[in-house]
């Protein structure tokens, strides 16, 4: 059976609010941790998100 070539990842936002975001990403092609500015709505701001391994 071939391997998954995508894999589900967290934006955990780095304001502290534990807001996060649901992502998929081919590791094939990104090997480096992903970080977006993307908007919170707890502070309603927009604020970096850092990758953070699903549990």
């Amino acid at each position: 059976m071939a391997k998954k070539k995508l894999f589900w990842f967290k934006l955990e936002s780095t304001a502290g609010t534990g807001y996060f975001y649901v992502k998929q990403k081919n590791p094939r092609k990104t090997t480096e941790k992903m970080q977006l500015r993307k908007y919170d709505p707890v502070v309603r701001k927009h604020v970096m998100f850092k990758e953070t391994k699903m549990k």
